[in-house]
């Protein structure tokens, strides 16, 4: 370690004494000559390590004692931004329902960092977990239309809701039908802020929870879709991030809400629904409504055509196999985008793995009896045919769009066990270069 053989002979010889080798995770408090704390050292691993766990400080500051911090040395202020922001995210606790004791290594702010835009990616991220782990109890379609009031309240944006029968009279058919069997009414959440710069509309699928509807899911299968509202909770994450940094764009935000409900009235396996572009849709699987929903809120989008709309869902089973719950898949065909997401993804510690628009895949979505198929039959490429399906109504805006799980399985640095955000942080550094003109 470079760093301890430049430090006193009592701090080299205190190191040793405890077995602190600079690993990820080992934390080491030095004492000095009159036995109070000198300072502190994390362990950061190597290049292999550090490449297998992201924020390597945060790993080794739940071992600190309690106290503040202040990092002064070992990092470039690119690495130290990030690892701020772990540090910070690593105090995150969802404590609604129960008291959780908090992390108590505090850290003072560096120089040389922008703490405005890190406590607004720290925000940001802490709301799209709380969203997202709030059981669908206390998390279903007015709530959501709350927690997004709230963020326009806080941040002088207007917000227009349309609820229940009203969307069938302003046109949004299919996010009315999804929702309809619910007890609490579907609902499309529209909020604006800004009034200078480049045009972004974010859609993210507010399925508050997902039955599955007449495709019921297995029960092992529904255990975890309170978290089918993820995209909304990450576009609302990063709306935030967005708005508390001020950045000079015109911004929209589209959330359908609205639950998969078993009912009655709830649609059926074989219905043909008509959308909000006129494109009619064969349901092959009640079980895939987060396209629906947001395929009539996508054409909305597209009607002003904005400078970019990005969609966010938790929305194919397919993408958590192909990748696994790590990365954010997305698919784009604007190489500006790509280029300025994948960079800001490095830099920002939140990784993506772009996937393709497969046009030869098209013919896999049209049933014939309908110009659309909700659920092509076979399971080959359902990630690429759902994201094939949503760009069917985008057709006059840039688009790309984000398949997320949105659910951490097991406890990291900075990441616990429970719902969190997925290409958030890439897009928030990433916006500016992909809206230049």
């Amino acid at each position: 370690m470079d760093w301890l053989s430049g430090q006193s002979d009592t701090a080299q010889a205190w190191a040793n004494a405890q077995g602190f080798k600079g690993r990820i995770g080992q934390a080491l408090v030095i004492m000095g000559p009159d036995g109070l704390p000198m300072m502190a050292a994390l362990g950061y691993g190597n290049a292999k390590s550090r490449a297998r766990d992201r924020f390597a400080l945060a790993a080794g500051a739940a071992g600190l004692p309690k106290g503040s911090y202040e990092i002064v040395e070992g990092l470039n202020n690119e690495v130290l931004e990030v690892e701020c922001i772990g540090w910070l995210l690593s105090s995150y606790r969802f404590d609604r329902y129960r008291t959780q004791s908090p992390l108590l290594a505090e850290l003072v702010a560096p120089p040389n960092v922008n703490i405005a835009k890190i406590e607004a990616q720290v925000a940001g991220e802490c709301l799209t977990r709380d969203l997202i782990n709030t059981p669908a109890s206390d998390m279903g379609p007015p709530d959501l239309e709350d927690a997004a009031r709230k963020l326009a309240n806080e941040h002088g944006a207007q917000i227009d809701v349309t609820i229940g029968d009203a969307l069938l009279e302003q046109n949004f058919p299919m996010i009315h039908t999804v929702g309809r069997a619910a007890d609490r009414a579907p609902r499309l959440i529209d909020m604006r802020w800004g009034d200078t710069g480049p045009t972004l509309t974010l859609v993210g699928k507010g399925v508050c929870f997902d039955t599955g509807g007449l495709n019921l899911k297995p029960g092992a299968s529904m255990g975890l879709m309170k978290k089918d509202m993820g995209g909304a909770a990450a576009v609302l994450g990063l709306a935030h991030m967005i708005m508390a940094t001020g950045m000079q764009i015109k911004l929209r935000v589209l959330i359908p809400a609205v639950e998969n409900s078993v009912a009655g009235n709830a649609f059926r396996p074989s219905d043909i629904l008509t959308s909000r572009k006129g494109l009619t849709v064969e349901i092959n699987n009640t079980d895939a409504e987060g396209r629906l929903v947001l395929a009539d809120a996508l054409a909305l989008a597209d009607e002003e055509k904005p400078d970019q709309i990005i969609s966010m869902a938790t929305l194919t089973g397919a993408a958590r196999v192909a990748v696994g719950p790590d990365l954010a898949p997305y698919f784009s065909d604007a190489q500006q985008f790509v280029n300025a997401l994948e960079t800001a993804a490095l830099t920002t510690a939140d990784p993506v793995w772009r996937l393709p628009f497969h046009t030869p895949y098209e013919p896999m979505i049209e049933p014939g009896i309908a110009d659309l198929d909700n659920a092509p039959k076979g399971g080959f490429a359902g990630c690429i045919t759902a994201a094939l399906f949503l760009r069917r109504f985008v057709t006059d805006s840039p688009y790309a769009h984000f398949d997320i799980y949105g659910w951490q399985p097991a406890d990291a640095p900075a990441r616990p066990k429970g719902g969190v955000g997925q290409g958030t942080r890439a897009l928030f550094a990433a916006l500016e270069t992909i809206l230049a003109k």
